[in-house]
């Protein structure tokens, strides 16, 4: 079950990545999972030393811009070279190559792809409440459920070295992180079908999770925020003019821009047709709350580290004056867990999004979708700033940062148990720490290898073999 690198390295993608349910009962699935270990066992998860024939990380960061728009490749490695974190957050198919190359137990989730810790905050319900989950799936496929696991935990050592934190520190989120994963996937292993299903981190439970009466407060304070926060007071002044007796999003480059088709237009034909597939995408009772509103304008918008380059932008939807709704398209690409794992089950990497955050998350925006645009370039769409509250990272004290592993752990652990074979995994982790600490150390060492691909980054743009563009 191991994978070693060679020229085979890619020979996966012409599988369909998939996962299948086992209707064993839980101790026999158990018990499989437990003699796993005999295969690959819980130390070996702890070794990382890049191999000698490592392709060049340039050379991958490279070709994983391929087919993005190419003025803002620039701004991508521009965020990617402010430090070792921005470029962590920016090099997800480096890591994916990397994580196919070691040993893995061939137990099958719905991925995330790309569980680095910011990728976990607050969203918003159709009930209009608050709960915590990862939220940017655009890498989302079947895959071995240890790379979401290794992701996430190498970013916590990866952001505790530039908060300052001493080893010690890091390596306590790490094991918070790891033991949450560990001993919940085993409380949800032994849980109804449903009861896992339904469940979710709601706003209540983080807030018992915090200990520091300062973090508390500013974490109470966001959350008030996002809860009052209204569309037509707060966003709709921000983002939109009136020019010409319309409303238009309002241009700020090279960050958010229009572009016009062929034909002087900046809604034409073909993006009326695309936005008619996306229709189709919804449900019946989704379109009818859509119908409601009127495309007015769209424009592209440059998001995150990772999604640079890529077609992103914002959609706005106005029923009447003073009823604004803003959506989110983003370009959805081939996975960067695609070359490894298997290719997609669906042929339109927005529908792959879109039914892996279904499986991933308990609950999913009501107007999420996906079309293809004319160019023949697949997207999903969804709400924009929809009570979304992203983690301050850079301000966690250690503490804070334990306890924000012990969440994110949770929460991979929730994730993957509703889509895959929590017994098997609970069987292969057992009760006791060894596991942990391999991680750990795994985490901390690929670390070490992050900071030297950012150094290659940097010596990369001083050569002028990447042109940067660093935003004031």
């Amino acid at each position: 079950m191991s994978k070693k690198h060679s020229d085979e390295h890619h020979s996966d993608a012409d599988k369909v990545a998939r996962i299948t349910v086992d209707r064993r009962s839980r101790a026999d699935r158990k018990a499989e999972g437990k003699a796993l270990r005999l295969a690959v066992p819980l130390a070996s998860h702890g070794v990382w030393k890049a191999p000698e024939n490592r392709r060049d990380s340039i050379d991958l960061l490279i070709e994983s811009s391929a087919g993005r728009v190419p003025e803002l490749l620039p701004i991508r490695y521009g965020r990617m070279l402010q430090s070792p974190f921005t470029f962590y957050r920016g090099s997800a198919a480096l890591m994916a190559y990397d994580l196919a190359g070691l040993p893995n137990t061939g137990i099958n989730v719905q991925a995330c792809g790309d569980a680095h810790l910011g990728n976990f905050r607050g969203q918003g319900t159709p009930e209009r409440k608050i709960i915590f989950v990862i939220n940017d799936l655009d890498e989302t496929l079947p895959a071995p459920w240890e790379w979401d696991l290794k992701r996430l935990c190498t970013s916590l050592v990866v952001a505790g070295r530039i908060n300052g934190y001493t080893q010690n520190e890091m390596r306590s989120s790490v094991l918070a992180c790891v033991a949450s994963y560990r001993k919940r996937m085993r409380e949800f292993s032994k849980m109804n079908a449903l009861d896992v299903w339904y469940f979710h981190i709601d706003a209540d439970e983080v807030l018992e999770h915090l200990a520091d009466g300062t973090a508390k407060r500013r974490v109470e304070k966001r959350i008030e925020k996002a809860y009052d926060r209204n569309t037509l007071d707060d966003d709709f002044p921000e983002m939109v003019t009136f020019e010409n007796g319309a409303h238009r999003i309002r241009d700020n480059p090279p960050l958010i821009y229009h572009v016009q088709s062929d034909d002087g237009m900046l809604i034409d034909a073909g993006m009326q047709a695309a936005f008619q597939l996306y229709r189709e995408s919804l449900s019946d009772d989704r379109r009818v709350i859509l119908d409601r509103y009127d495309l007015k304008d769209a424009a592209r918008k440059v998001v995150g580290v990772g999604s640079v380059g890529t077609r992103c932008g914002i959609l706005l939807m106005m029923s009447g004056s003073e009823d604004p709704l803003f959506l989110q398209f983003k370009e959805a690409r081939v996975s960067v867990l695609e070359p490894y794992a298997g290719r997609s089950a669906y042929e339109n990497h927005g529908q792959r999004v879109v039914m892996g955050q279904r499986l991933i998350q308990p609950v999913s925006d009501i107007f999420l979708g996906w079309a293809t645009g004319k160019e023949k370039n697949d997207f999903y769409i969804r709400q924009l700033r929809d009570m979304k509250l992203k983690p301050q990272v850079e301000i966690f004290e250690p503490d804070t940062m334990r306890i924000f592993g012990e969440l994110a752990g949770w929460s991979l652990a929730a994730s993957h148990a509703r889509s895959g074979d929590s017994a098997k995994i609970a069987g292969y982790l057992g009760k006791k720490d060894e596991f942990d600490e391999a991680i750990a150390d795994f985490s901390e060492s690929y670390a070490d290898q992050n900071e030297r691909d950012h150094q290659a980054l940097v010596q990369a743009v001083r050569d002028g073999r990447l042109q940067v563009h660093i935003e004031s």
